[in-house]
């Protein structure tokens, strides 16, 4: 039973039941420099700015932590992000 929440993808295997914080974004590009940043403001801003990829963050380290396990999955396109998702989220629903 151990191993059902263990999510391979992108050449990691991430154990999902020690996850503190999962969450979509975007990678944009805009005046010289790259941001992550909420899929909604990426959205309300893609006039100005260019979106790079799409992320998926999975976070392993206590809340208010600084993230030295982070581990983050990258994709070309938001579609490719969403079915990610579904895919992480079939674990939570076992």
């Amino acid at each position: 039973m151990a191993d059902t929440m263990l999510y391979e993808s992108q050449g990691h295997t991430l154990d999902l039941s020690k996850i503190t914080r999962l969450y979509p974004a975007a990678i944009v590009e805009g005046g010289g420099a790259e941001a992550q940043v909420s899929l909604e403001w990426a959205e309300l801003k893609k006039e100005e700015v260019r979106i790079a990829e799409f992320v998926l963050v999975f976070d392993f380290d206590p809340p208010g932590e600084v993230p030295e396990n982070r581990k983050i999955l990258h994709y070309p396109t938001k579609d490719e992000l969403i079915a990610a998702m579904h895919e992480v989220a079939v674990y939570f629903q076992k």
